[in-house]
């Protein structure tokens, strides 16, 4: 018998727009022989089911049900193809515990946790992962972005604590007037900003995920930016190259891997995570920038050998637990 599948979408944030976009390939690659698909749309008007005919069912949020043609639709389980709040940030994933269904993402500790970049740094250098040093701004707050300058080497870059985007991002080459307006531009996105020491290295980016109780790591993608940094525009306006699989070293890939891999079991995750690095070569260590959105994930599947169709079944699988 088919399991019914909620494709979940949308959002409350302006990554919205990149949600949309990735769970269109997501649902152009999911089972229908095995899964009945149900595509619902979450966004700040309500929460809403529409068919291939264009009609608009609303979500019963009591138990996350619909009715399609006098029939109540019940789901096995949720594959979440959506960036930003609440669907990254652990919100929807506490609700769907409540409600006990299953989710193909990381659980509501561990998303809450990665969506913030100032704790997902410290619990990766508690755990003894590279990182950047870096110091956080909170809106209101008594410190003064010059006493936290002075913590820190320059470059650095400014960016909204919360979110898996670059939005709201700069660089900053020295302190200046530049660095205040840098900081209230982050202000706007969020009410705590993350100031972070600039790393001078190659960028790299690689997907993980479980199956069967195993770790595996995707090939690894060199992501190179026609701009300064890897920012909003360089992600997803064309203004970067990307190389799959990475040519880098073998030496090097390996730390990679083995930090990405480490970094999955830390954080507790579950689904398919993209880990991002800067490898520097003077310390000859990847260093990790965050979690990040798993966009460039399809990529690096049919780069393994795996159509994005058994991609996706492997990770309903997984949370399905069969």
């Amino acid at each position: 018998m088919k399991k019914n599948i909620a494709l979940v979408t949308g959002g409350f944030s302006g990554e919205a727009v990149i949600s949309y976009k990735s769970a269109t390939t997501i649902d152009n690659n999911l089972d229908r022989e095995r899964f009945n698909v149900y595509k619902i749309d979450i966004n700040p008007k309500g929460w809403f089911y529409e068919s291939a005919k264009g009609e608009k069912t609303q979500i019963d949020k009591n138990d996350f049900s619909l009715q399609v043609d006098g029939q109540k639709i019940k789901f096995d389980a949720v594959f979440i193809g959506m960036h930003g709040t609440p669907g990254e940030d652990g919100k929807l994933q506490g609700y769907f515990d409540t409600l006990k269904i299953p989710y193909t993402s990381c659980d509501a500790a561990t998303s809450a946790l990665t969506f913030n970049k100032r704790f997902t740094v410290a619990v990766a250098a508690f755990a003894g992962i590279p990182v950047a040093n870096s110091e956080v701004l909170i809106k209101n707050n008594s410190h003064s972005p010059d006493e936290v300058a002075g913590k820190l080497k320059f470059p650095v870059f400014v960016k909204p604590n919360n979110g898996g985007s670059s939005i709201g991002m700069s660089k900053v080459n020295t302190l200046s007037d530049e660095f205040g307006a840098a900081i209230e531009r982050a202000f706007k996105e969020d009410d705590q900003v993350l100031i972070e020491e600039f790393i001078a290295g190659r960028e790299f980016t690689v997907g993980v995920f479980k199956t069967k109780g195993n770790i595996i790591v995707l090939p690894i993608t060199e992501v190179i930016s026609k701009k300064d940094f890897f920012d909003y525009e360089a992600k997803y306006q064309g203004a970067s190259s990307e190389t799959t699989p990475a040519e880098v070293d073998e030496v090097i890939a390996d730390k990679i891997r083995s930090n990405a891999k480490k970094i999955y079991q830390v954080f507790n995750c579950r689904g398919v995570v993209r880990i991002d690095f800067i490898y520097n070569e003077e310390t000859k260590q990847p260093y990790m920038l965050g979690q990040s959105e798993a966009s460039i994930v399809p990529q690096q599947v049919q780069v393994m050998g795996w159509s994005l169709k058994e991609f996706y079944t492997k990770l309903i699988e997984e949370a399905l637990n069969i």
